[in-house]
């Protein structure tokens, strides 16, 4: 059975667990880059990533963009939105479909 991470700061993922998902809290991008990977390896399907990790971890998030599993998506922190987790599931549908959902043709 599949599971479902949720990687960052732990002020930022701490909730999650209320909710029965697996937290798994780090401070350092080497530790956030080495626990995704590992995290990618097993059982989970699904891998939130707060995006102050996902940012401090680089181009190593590139590697699990496009694979069915586990799904690597982007939430926001406690210290505010980015808004690159917006923009990569606007990139994905936009793949999807073929087009931009947020153009407005009136």
């Amino acid at each position: 059975m599949y599971k479902i991470a949720v990687l960052g700061d732990y002020d930022s993922i701490y909730g999650f667990a209320v909710l029965g998902l697996d937290i798994f809290p780090v401070s350092e991008p080497e530790e956030s880059a080495k626990l995704l990977h590992r995290l990618a390896g097993s059982d989970y399907a699904v891998i939130y990533v707060t995006e102050a990790a996902a940012a401090a971890i680089g181009e190593k998030m590139k590697q699990y963009q496009g694979q069915v599993l586990p799904a690597v998506i982007l939430i926001p922190g406690v210290s505010g939105n980015t808004g690159e987790g917006v923009a990569g599931v606007k990139r994905s549908v936009e793949q999807a479909v073929g087009s931009d959902i947020l153009f407005s043709n009136h």
